[in-house]
C-alpha cells in the first residue's frame, strides 16, 4: 500500500513507460516536472506549444530539449485541441495541462467532436494529499470540476475515489461523506445525500469499501473527536477518502490543506478516456511530478 506520495514514483518506475502529451507546455515548472519523470523512466513526453519558447525555458533550466518530442501548436486553445487529438489517435496515454487556464483545458477535454469524455460520462477530479498531521494519504473530491454535484454525480465521485484508492493499494478504502454535522439533519441536503450514500455502501452498491455519512470533517479525520462525540463508525478518525458536498467546501479544504497545513499533493481528472493531469499553474514541480506518477499508475 502506498502511504507517501514519493512512493508513487517507486511504484510506477518498474512498469512500462507511459506516453504523456503536455498541452501548451512552455512553463518552467511543467517542463521541470516532465523532465524528472522522463529521467526516472516513468514517461516519454511530447510537449505541444511554441518550440522556440520551450527550448528557451529548457536552456534556462539546463535541460536538453532533445529528450522531448516538440510539436508546434499555436495558441493555448489550439495546443489543447492538438494534445487531445493525439490521445484519441492512440499517440499518448496521459494528458497534462501546461501554461493555460483550467477552463480552457477542460473545454478541450469536453469538446463534443474530439474530446475525451465517453458517452454519458461524468468527469471529476481526485486530489491525493499528504498532510504532515495525518497518518496516511488522504483522497479528496471534487475540488476543481463539478460545482454542485447531484446524487448521480456523487455516486460516480464516490466510485472514482474508491477506484483511485485501489490504485494506491488500499483494498477496502474508508470513505467519509462530508456534511456540516455527523447528525442526520433532514433539512440539509448534504446530510440526506450522505445518508443515502452510506446506505448504498452498506449494501455493496459502491463496491468493496466502507462508507459512512453524514460525517463532519473533524470526526472523519480525528479519532478523539469521534470518541468525544460517542460516534460509532468504522470510518470516523481513519478516513482514506473525503467526498465533499460541493466544490465550494472541497476547494476551501484543499487550499487550506496545501497553503496553510503544508500538504503535498497529486491531482488528476478522472472519468475520461485517459488520466488527465490537472494541477494549478502555480503548483510546484514536485506536485506536478507526483501528479504525473499518479496518472501513469492509473493508466494501467
Amino acid at each position: 500500500m502506498i502511504t507517501k506520495l514519493e512512493e508513487l514514483i517507486t511504484a510506477v518506475k518498474g512498469r512500462p513507460k507511459k506516453r504523456i502529451v503536455v498541452a501548451y507546455a512552455q512553463d518552467a515548472h511543467t517542463i521541470e516536472a516532465v523532465n524528472a519523470a522522463v529521467d526516472m523512466g516513468i514517461v516519454d513526453a511530447t510537449l505541444v506549444g511554441d518550440p522556440e519558447e520551450i527550448q528557451r525555458v529548457c536552456m534556462a533550466l539546463e535541460i536538453n530539449p532533445a529528450k522531448f518530442t516538440l510539436v508546434a501548436g499555436g495558441s493555448d486553445v489550439a495546443c489543447v485541441s492538438l494534445a487531445v487529438k493525439m490521445v484519441n489517435d492512440g499517440e499518448a496515454d496521459v494528458l497534462m495541462k501546461g501554461l493555460l487556464s483550467t477552463d480552457k483545458y477542460m473545454r478541450g477535454i469536453l469538446n463534443k467532436e474530439y474530446g475525451l469524455l465517453p458517452p454519458k460520462g461524468v468527469l471529476s477530479h481526485v486530489a491525493v494529499l499528504e498532510l504532515p498531521m495525518y497518518h496516511k494519504l488522504l483522497l479528496v473530491s471534487d475540488v476543481a470540476v463539478i460545482p454542485y454535484p447531484d446524487m448521480n454525480q456523487k455516486i460516480r465521485i464516490a466510485k472514482y475515489l474508491i477506484g483511485t484508492s485501489r490504485t494506491l493499494g488500499i483494498r477496502a478504502p474508508k470513505l467519509a461523506v462530508i456534511a456540516p454535522s455527523e447528525q442526520m439533519l433532514p433539512g440539509i441536503q448534504s446530510s440526506v445525500d450522505a445518508a443515502i450514500l452510506a446506505k448504498m455502501g452498506d449494501r455493496g452498491q459502491l463496491g468493496d469499501a466502507l462508507v459512512d455519512g453524514p460525517l463532519a470533517v473533524d470526526v472523519a479525520l480525528v479519532r478523539e473527536a469521534a470518541e468525544t462525540k460517542r460516534l460509532t463508525s468504522s470510518v470516523a478518525g481513519d478516513a482514506d477518502c473525503l467526498l465533499f458536498p460541493n466544490l465550494d467546501a472541497a476547494n476551501a479544504f484543499f487550499k487550506a490543506a496545501t497553503k496553510l497545513c503544508g500538504a503535498r499533493l497529486a491531482g488528476m481528472v478522472v472519468g475520461t478516456r485517459c488520466p488527465c493531469v490537472l494541477t494549478s499553474r502555480g503548483d510546484s514541480p514536485e506536485s506536478k511530478l507526483y501528479s504525473i506518477a499518479l496518472a501513469a499508475l492509473s493508466a494501467d
